[in-house]
């Protein structure tokens, strides 16, 4: 598809953690004392706030007008007259010249101009790894020689004690390249989906404490209602089996499977890395899964479509399914569009495991990436203050999410923000008829990394209902501790390439066989790991280990 180009109108204890910050980065080519930290001269600051620090609104001294590589959704289509656009524009001297790909075709395209030396001075949503490819190239800037400037960044990082998570960012030059979202809390939106009624008919009264009280679960309510194919039939299975609910099962292994799966996991016991799809945590999160099957409460066509999926749990031939915080609602409108009336639907508290209540380490998100060569243009400084102050001051997050006070949400005394009436976002408002992302601009992806922001922030934009579920899980469960990353030099990255796609994809493959007994996990799961150690299992996780010792050694 064609990629269009246009222009549009468009905005105490720092000092200690910015020495932690530049320590992780090298010496810039601007930077003769070498102590990390590059200056930036009068040439690259037209439109720089003098005065800029955190919590400070960026408003640049003149016009400034930035290059953006934007990934345009279809389900809010981009429009130039959008209101996010033009508050930019009056209120912080913020312009774009956009270039609008389809989110279809954005990472293939995004690839092919930052290899061109095409590259706009923001990329906008970009995952972490993404950037590893072009760092030996020069296409991209080293963000983390520019930390100084970006005080609303590091104070996020160290207010929310992420530096271990920003450690993980470096590449094997020790830079980092990657500006994340972040997130003060955990991520939950995931769990499953039951008709409580249901539920009730079979006589359970309190959500389940652990995965094996969930397959008993769905026992009952099986036994109670007869006229069920099975008690659960998943969707997100068509490209990973059963991909949400491996993924949020895992961390209570603890593991990694599903959408979160990774060829490597590190063992915190034994302080180095295993191979994740061979490992006792890995092969008991399989094992519980087919136990699902093996009862005859999981629908064994685990790569079913998601309509496929949904239909079942709608024409009440499943009683659960895997959800999310927006799904809930999609589930209820669905059933009263089939004649069915206001049939109550809700999340189950989430489950714990043979690790206990854990969730997934990380709480950074998508991010952007900075082109090498806006640090040769006029305005670089006031760039970085513009990408500091919407991604990670409260002020521009609370913009980037709810939009304009007075415009798209009232302020009510005790500070809480309301939706204008005429105005929805997910299960807010629902029905009003306007959205605040496809026709305002906010609540978008490109300009809010994925929702990464405070707790507070996260919660207002929920139902009283979400709100309440998502603050229950981040209550009762621990996050899982962060991995040291290994620094893997350019042929070290190159030839576990090579290893990871063919090693991901047998595991896939086999995780199916198992769940759905087409093979046995007692019997078949030894000649399974040979299987893997064939393919350059052992092999990957020997480079990672040495990477990671030569990294501790280095640090």
């Amino acid at each position: 598809m064609r990629i269009t180009r246009h222009t549009l109108a468009g905005a105490a204890g720092l000092a200690a953690v910015a020495v932690v910050l530049s320590a992780c980065s090298g010496p810039a080519t601007d930077d003769p004392a070498g102590d990390g930290a590059a200056t930036i001269g009068e040439a690259q600051s037209v439109g720089a706030m003098e005065d800029f620090e955190a919590g400070v609104t960026f408003a640049a001294t003149e016009p400034v007008q930035f290059s953006l590589m934007y990934r345009d959704h279809p389900n809010y289509p981009v429009k130039d007259d959008w209101s996010f656009f033009q508050h930019l524009e009056n209120d912080h001297n913020v312009t774009f010249s956009r270039t609008d790909i389809p989110m279809a075709d954005f990472d293939q395209k995004k690839s092919l101009l930052i290899g061109s030396g095409e590259a706009t001075d923001i990329i906008s949503s970009t995952y972490a790894g993404s950037e590893t490819q072009f760092v030996s190239g020069g296409a991209i800037l080293p963000v983390s020689d520019y930390f100084d400037y970006m005080p609303n960044f590091q104070q996020k990082i160290a207010d929310w004690d992420l530096e271990d998570d920003l450690q993980n960012r470096r590449q094997e030059d020790g830079k980092i390249y990657h500006l994340p979202g972040l997130r003060e809390v955990p991520d939950v939106q995931y769990s499953v989906a039951i008709r409580e009624d249901l539920w009730q008919k079979a006589g359970i009264a309190e959500d389940p404490a652990t995965w094996d009280e969930y397959l008993e679960q769905l026992q009952k309510v099986k036994q109670a209602n007869p006229e069920l194919d099975y008690a659960m039939s998943d969707r997100w299975t068509d490209a990973t089996p059963l991909g949400s609910l491996l993924s949020i099962m895992a961390p209570n292994y603890p593991t990694a499977a599903g959408w979160g799966y990774a060829n490597t996991w590190y063992d915190q016991d034994a302080g180095e890395y295993v191979f994740t799809g061979a490992s006792d945590g890995y092969k008991r999160v399989v094992s519980d899964a087919a136990a699902l099957v093996e009862a005859g409460v999981l629908d064994p066509e685990i790569t079913q479509s998601d309509d496929q999926a949904v239909q079942k749990f709608i024409s009440g031939k499943s009683a659960a399914i895997s959800g999310n915080t927006q799904t809930i609602a999609e589930y209820r409108q669905k059933f009263a569009d089939s004649g069915q009336g206001d049939v109550p639907i809700r999340l189950l508290s989430l489950p714990g495991g043979p690790a206990g209540d854990k969730l997934p380490s990380g709480r950074f998100t998508s991010g952007i990436l900075i082109s090498s060569g806006a640090a040769e243009k006029p305005y670089f400084k006031a760039l970085l203050q513009f990408v500091d102050w919407l991604y990670y001051s409260d002020e521009g997050l609370e913009f980037a999410q709810w939009g304009v006070e007075g415009e798209t949400f009232t302020r009510e005394a005790d500070g809480t923000r309301k939706l204008m009436d005429d105005i929805a976002w997910s299960s807010i408002n629902a029905g009003a008829p306007q959205l605040l992302n496809a026709d305002y601009g906010y609540s978008n992806g490109v300009f809010l990394l994925a929702n990464g922001s405070s707790q507070e922030l996260v919660l207002s934009m929920m139902t009283d209902e979400i709100a309440e579920w998502t603050a229950e899980q981040l209550e009762k469960k621990e996050q899982l501790p962060t991995a040291p990353a290994p620094l893997l030099n350019e042929i070290e990255l190159e030839q576990t390439s090579l290893l990871q796609t063919q090693l991901t994809d047998a595991v896939h493959a086999a995780t199916a066989s198992f769940i759905t007994g087409q093979r046995s996990i007692e019997d078949d799961w030894d000649a399974y790991v040979a299987e893997l150690e064939g393919l350059g299992s052992g092999q990957l996780i020997e480079t990672f280990n040495t990477a990671l010792e030569r990294t501790q050694n280095q640090g």
